[in-house]
């Protein structure tokens, strides 16, 4: 079997039509393999080190955090991923750790947060894009006080996200509570929950 014929079957196992040049040379597959079936129009280049096939439907969220692993979606990007905002967003947010920076990511249309280090891990969860593929999330909790912290905050927006969640049976106001405080919003979100309890 030829190198081609490997990693066409790389590609047939992707389940999002991707395939990173980190995998290929894991293989001990020569990269420019990858080069080759740019040429033949089956990929093409998304980004450096990470291919997509011609015929795969693009995931822009799962790309993105391809591209940028640190960058976790946040804010009113992971309202609309947990369904507390129909409003697709038309600009995604990412939250990364402060100091990280990579000159294309101002390229990108994606609304930028930096946290402190001690911060940035905090709810981390997964959830499925829109396309179906696995994408790292701050969770429900830790997003409700990620709003609440900007001053551009979406009065609307908040009270809507803050009555659904105060309905909702997975709620968790012990995490909730917990996050504010560490993220200095606490008054903020008792205010709210104190009006809609």
């Amino acid at each position: 079997m030829g190198y081609l014929d490997k990693i066409h079957r790389m590609l047939k196992r992707s389940t999002n039509g991707t395939l990173m040049t980190a995998e290929v040379s894991a293989a001990g597959l020569p990269r420019a393999q990858l080069k080759q079936l740019v040429d033949l129009g089956e990929i093409y280049s998304y980004s450096r080190g990470i291919y997509v096939q011609a015929n795969a439907w693009e995931d822009e969220m799962f790309l993105l955090q391809q591209k940028y692993s640190r960058g976790i979606f946040s804010g009113e990007t992971a309202l609309y991923l947990f369904g507390y905002s129909d409003q697709t967003p038309s600009v995604y947010a990412m939250t990364f750790p402060q100091g990280y920076n990579t000159p294309s990511l101002k390229e990108e249309k994606i609304f930028i947060k930096r946290v402190v280090l001690k911060n940035y891990s905090l709810g981390i969860t997964e959830v499925n894009s829109p396309s179906g593929n696995k994408i790292k999330v701050y969770d429900i909790e830790r997003t409700l006080c990620d709003i609440m912290r900007g001053n551009d905050g979406n009065i609307q927006l908040i009270g809507k996200a803050m009555k659904k969640y105060v309905q909702s049976k997975e709620k968790n106001f012990q995490k909730l509570i917990g996050y504010a405080e560490k993220l200095r919003v606490k008054p903020k979100i008792l205010n709210y929950l104190e009006v809609l309890l």
